[in-house]
């Protein structure tokens, strides 16, 4: 009787898992052993947690035998990985939990240049594989005890709509189309040779996480699913040599932090706002997703919402997606659209073209895993006009949640370096089989890092591209660039007419410029006032659930951006324009962009903008400017005693001559944020030192050893020679050392054998 229940219900639980599914194959993956190896010597693959850093599966796919050579990836969480949970009261509450599974997969199909592959076989085998115009998804079969997984196209998967609304009007019907192939986007991602970090944190809403611990019943499973989904984004940005690193998972236990009611816009302002108050502070990332429990979609068919461009953002640099019913491998896609507007990356139109049809990008989603052309190229546009700074530098070691895998391009704790597996890697300065330097290399990559000899400190390494920006420098120790840093929020700029936000000067002309063109401006005031109290598309302040708000006339400076001096003619992609004149001479030009109701219009004025003396606009308000300064306690004029500014992260950067911390001392400028500001002595310069003295002391010790001695004159320049021989060396790195070693040893060894 027991075992009749059982059929039953492993039948029941079957029906249900492939009842959503159009078609669908039951195989059996097989483990083969002996046929790929990662290290070019033949050495045996190393073992971690019990799974192999190298595996290769046998898998049939419509009668087609097919052997995926997979290297292990990133199961990126710590062992002191923190889960934070919300009482009643809102206050966080962290535990941690044991070291996890190392169980995370990337790959290829052997023979299939236009392939890749990303798997987990924690428990089961799940991910993705797509070979050619092909995707599939793969998971185990419930309740099978014979080792069967589902195979199934993976456009297949979705269980209801994506359905974004954009406007067709920007695409040329008749523009050729273009076949697109995997071996496009390998030869895209080699003409994107500087690789891009996104230092992503996933946080899961409290109703997804009941979903899952209902079907599973515990929250590990809530970790491992994130995991899964990581590994997924990563796969599929590879593309375009972006990489995802997991620098932190929150996962809401017993209640969300803030409202999750109403639209989807709505739920997306406040997650954005805790970020930018609770999130950023303690996690420092380069954008947020939020993952929503919803059963399904929210009011239009959104599955997602997500702002464009604002990847390094630290107000707006998040997205949210619901993922209730839907299998993972189609809400990675979901994610991994949102997070393609956020790297600046538009809806597709009939000019952008995928192979097998529907790209990541697409209004509508397929449960497609590719970029198309179009998606290069916006994010090489955002590149191109100075956004994503963040994404240059590689994490550090510490804030990557991972277990070291050395071969997946990523420089984690334990190796010097990481330049990917051996078949692929070109480096010069990094040994790929041991992600070690390469003898007399003291550095493999970043912007400090020149013919593999890593940069003097204060080399300038990101200079400053505005004037509420700041320039980093090298530190003289590591081969990447400082993170980003910029002046503090609020502070003036523009000769005291508009206020420093998130790095730049927030002026309606620039505003204007950075949506209609360079010849753009500001239009009359008369427009805002006009045009924004009205409440249509072409004039508002924001919604009210589907409802447009007119703005006050109070507010009206904080609606849509009025603009002038651009022609109408050709409006920027997914907008239509409106031009009217007012009192017979007045233009007012604006637009309504209708990017898809994942997208927020990007016409509204930025946060931080003036609309009035002493004021500045904040969630379609004018309020004053000192709003935008009570998030840090920087005062320049005595923190730093006069000789510096202050800087996003609340710290002093002093100017040159005066040293940090505090700017109270003698230095070479910049802050604890940016590296020292002044190009301190070259390292020939030091050694040509080194050497000159060294040989001084020993021609006057052996050859002038008796007469000289007893000479005061002598004394004075021994003394003198020692102590400068000594400040020098002082001033040398380690690593100048391991230069020097390398390269004076025969020369030493003669000098020293010649003395003896």
């Amino acid at each position: 009787m027991v075992g009749l229940l059982y059929v039953v219900e492993s039948q029941d639980l079957f029906h249900e898992q492939t009842s959503k599914l159009r078609s669908y194959q039951i195989v059996t993956p097989q483990v083969v052993t002996g046929r790929w190896k990662r290290h070019e010597n033949g050495s045996e693959t190393h073992r971690q947690n019990g799974h192999s850093d190298q595996i290769t599966y046998s898998i049939k796919i419509e009668d087609v035998i097919h052997y995926l050579n997979l290297t292990k990836n990133k199961d990126f969480l710590s062992p002191d990985f923190a889960v934070v949970s919300h009482d009643v009261h809102k206050k966080s509450v962290r535990r941690h939990t044991g070291k996890p599974k190392s169980c995370h997969y990337q790959g290829r199909v052997e023979g299939r240049e236009d392939s890749l592959v990303a798997l987990s076989n924690c428990d089961g085998i799940r991910g993705v594989i797509f070979i050619g115009n092909e995707s599939y998804a793969l998971e185990p079969a419930l309740q099978s005890s014979n080792n069967e997984h589902l195979l199934f196209p993976l456009d297949d998967s979705q269980s209801e709509p994506f359905v974004c609304g954009v406007a067709d009007a920007h695409g040329e019907d008749n523009a050729p189309e273009v076949a697109l192939s995997m071996t496009s986007f390998l030869r895209r991602k080699r003409n994107l040779p500087l690789t891009r970090y996104v230092e992503l944190v996933l946080v899961v809403d409290n109703q997804r996480v009941s979903i899952k611990c209902t079907l599973s019943g515990n929250t590990t499973a809530v970790r491992e699913e994130m995991v899964q989904l990581a590994n997924l984004l990563d796969t599929y940005f590879q593309q375009l040599n972006i990489r995802i690193i997991l620098v932190g998972l929150e996962i809401f236990e017993t209640q969300n932090p803030f409202d999750m009611n109403g639209s989807a816009g709505d739920v997306l302002g406040r997650f954005v706002d805790w970020r930018k108050t609770q999130l950023v502070p303690r996690i420092r990332n380069d954008m947020a997703q939020l993952v929503v429990g919803r059963s399904g979609a929210y009011s239009g068919g959104v599955l997602g919402m997500a702002f464009v461009g604002t990847v390094c953002s630290a107000s707006t640099g998040g997205g949210i997606g619901v993922y209730g019913n839907n299998a993972l491998q189609y809400f990675s896609t979901v994610l991994a659209h949102e997070m393609g507007h956020n790297l600046g990356m538009n809806h597709d139109d009939t000019r952008c073209q995928c192979s097998g049809g529907s790209c990541i990008m697409a209004s509508s989603a397929s449960g497609s895993t590719l970029f198309s052309t179009c998606s290069g190229s916006d994010f090489e546009q955002l590149i191109l006009r100075g956004g994503g700074v963040c994404l240059r530098n590689q994490p550090s070691q510490d804030s990557i949640i991972t277990v070291p895998a050395c071969g997946n391009g990523i420089q984690e704790q334990g190796e010097e370096c990481d330049c990917g597996p051996p078949q692929s890697c070109t480096s010069k300065c990094c040994d790929a089989a041991t992600c070690k330097l390469t003898k007399g290399s003291t550095c493999a990559a970043g912007s400090c890092c020149k013919d593999c000899q890593l940069s003097v400190s204060g080399t300038p390494c990101r200079p400053s591209v505005n004037e509420c920006d700041l320039p980093e420098f090298c530190m003289g120790d590591t081969g990447f660039c400082p993170p980003d840093t910029y002046l503090m929020d609020g502070l003036s700029c523009q000769g005291n007419t508009a206020f420093c936000y998130e790095g730049r000067c927030q002026t309606l002309d620039y505003q204007c410029q950075q949506l209609f063109g360079s010849k753009a401006t500001k239009a009359d005031d008369k427009c805002f006032s006009y045009v924004n109290t009205q409440g249509t598309r072409f004039g508002n302040c924001g919604y009210s659930g589907s409802s447009l708000v007119p703005c006050s006339v109070a507010n009206s400076m904080c609606g849509k951006i009025q603009c002038t001096n651009f022609d109408s003619n050709y409006p920027p992609p997914g907008a239509v324009i409106s031009v009217e004149t007012i009192e017979g001479s007045i233009s007012c030009r604006n637009a309504d962009f209708n990017l898809g109701t994942d997208v927020l219009d990007p016409g509204y004025v930025k946060k931080g903008t003036v609309c009035a003396a002493g004021k500045v606009c904040v969630d379609f308000n004018c309020v004053n400017s000192s709003v935008l300064m009570q998030t840090q306690n920087c005062d320049a004029l005595n923190d730093c005693h006069g000789n510096g500014v202050c800087n996003d992260k609340g710290h002093c950067h002093c100017n040159n001559g005066w040293a940090p911390p505090n700017c109270n001392k003698g230095g070479r400028g910049g802050s604890v944020d940016s590296g020292p500001a002044e190009i301190g002595m070259s390292l020939n310069y030091k050694l040509h030192l080194f050497y000159l003295l060294y040989r001084i002391l020993l021609l006057l010790y052996c050859i002038e050893w008796h007469r000289v001695l007893r000479s005061t004159l002598f004394l004075f320049l021994l003394v003198s020679a020692v102590t400068y021989l000594f400040l020098a060396v002082s001033e040398l790195r380690t690593v100048f050392f391991s230069k020097l070693l390398v390269t004076s040893k025969d020369t030493f060894s003669r000098v020293t054998k010649h003395f003896l």
